[in-house]
């Protein structure tokens, strides 16, 4: 009797090995899925620290590269600016003393008043005006070369040109009625003079009669 209920144990042994194969099947199955699952995990942080880097690594080549550009243009830029005001400085210098110059001849020639000289001087108040009226004009035609001979063709300097002096010849192209007007206005002081002198006599001769 114990003999034939062998088999019937041997199949009950036989299930029970088979539910924990199963069941150690599933096991396996979920750490296998679980293990896919965090390996996705894994993947998709390392493709985002992947984009990072790349975004990291591209944002520096651009720094480099913008760097390099700009380090070129405002070197060369300095270079220009630094030329281009030493220029400019140099005009100023010119433009001044060209100004100090003309508001000196300029202010010798408004003191010339023909009406002062002494009419026995004449001849030589009239010598030294007239020499510093050329005086005058040289260094205007002189500083006005300087300055057309320094400015660029986009910015001309307008200055008005001027007519040869009196040692020079150019006096002949005169006209007969500039030559009158020259003359009376250098002859001014003596018609005063004569005129005055000619009302003191006639009026000293005048008052005995009365």
């Amino acid at each position: 009797m114990p003999e034939r209920l062998r088999p019937i144990e041997q199949m009950l042994d036989l299930n029970e090995e088979e539910n924990v194969s199963a069941e150690h099947l599933d096991n396996q199955v979920q750490k296998a899925q679980e293990q896919l699952l965090q390996l996705k995990r894994q993947q998709e942080q390392i493709e985002k620290q992947k984009r990072e880097l790349e975004e990291l690594s591209r944002r520096q080549e651009e720094l480099e590269r913008g760097r390099a550009e700009m380090s070129d243009k405002l070197t060369r830029s300095l270079v220009v600016l630094e030329r281009e005001a030493y220029e400019a400085q140099k005009k100023m210098e010119q433009l001044r003393a060209t100004r100090e110059s003309f508001a000196q001849h300029l202010e010798i020639l408004e003191a010339i008043d023909p009406r002062t000289w002494n009419p026995a001087d004449l001849n030589k108040e009239l010598s030294r005006a007239l020499s510093t009226v050329d005086d005058a004009r040289t260094e205007y035609s002189q500083q006005r070369s300087r300055l057309q001979a320094n400015t660029g063709e986009n910015e001309p300097m307008v200055l008005p040109e001027t007519t040869a002096g009196f040692e020079n010849g150019s006096g002949l192209g005169h006209t007969f009625g500039q030559w009158m007007q020259i003359g009376f206005a250098f002859s001014l002081p003596l018609i005063i003079f004569g005129l005055i002198a000619l009302f003191v006599v006639l009026w000293m001769g005048g008052g005995p009669t009365r």
